[in-house]
């Protein structure tokens, strides 16, 4: 009886959804970087999207996850492209360029939470607990927020599927049919 109660708070209900509806939406794309052998690319966006998550909380005002899930895309995908401009030079591989991305992403994050930190109300503003995963803290807002990406994301998957196995499985013969590898 008191696991029924305990399924049936509101609260676990929340962190259930928001941890469902994220680990599908992560491993349908993580699958891809696994195949591609480049599962470093997700660490690099992650540790990247610190100074993005940061940016968005500063420039919201207080914890904001479309502002915070913004700055972390934008922060992330320049990591990530800075990794691809890094490895099409010759004598860098990609994962050399990748850990730039992580390393230099990572201390400008550090940097800005840490000037952050230092803010007279940054003790309430519960960001150090969104950054390093309070599961808890998941708001029914976020989980608006985390499906329509979630499901935007897994659409993009299904309509391109047939050029994302053919680039991963056989980029040659994706190359010469004309698709863009």
């Amino acid at each position: 009886e008191a696991m029924w109660e305990l399924l049936q708070d509101p609260t676990v209900i929340t962190v259930a959804l928001g941890a469902l509806m994220l680990g599908g939406t992560a491993g349908a794309l993580g699958t891809f970087a696994v195949l591609r052998r480049q599962s470093l690319l997700g660490d690099t966006m992650s540790h990247a999207a610190l100074p993005g998550v940061v940016l968005g909380y500063l420039i919201a005002g207080g914890r904001s996850l479309p502002f915070m899930l913004g700055g972390a895309l934008v922060t992330g995908l320049a990591a990530a492209l800075l990794a691809v401009a890094l490895s099409r030079r010759r004598g860098v591989k990609g994962e050399s360029a990748l850990g730039v991305g992580l390393g230099t992403g990572f201390a400008l994050g550090v940097v800005l939470l840490s000037f952050v930190q230092r803010q007279p109300d940054a003790g309430s503003a519960g960001l150090e607990q969104f950054l390093f995963g309070q599961a808890a803290a998941t708001l029914r807002s976020d989980l608006v927020t985390i499906g329509v990406l979630g499901s935007l994301s897994l659409t993009v998957v299904a309509l391109l599927f047939r050029k994302l196995k053919l680039t991963i499985f056989d980029p040659h013969f994706a190359r010469a049919n004309g698709v863009r590898v």
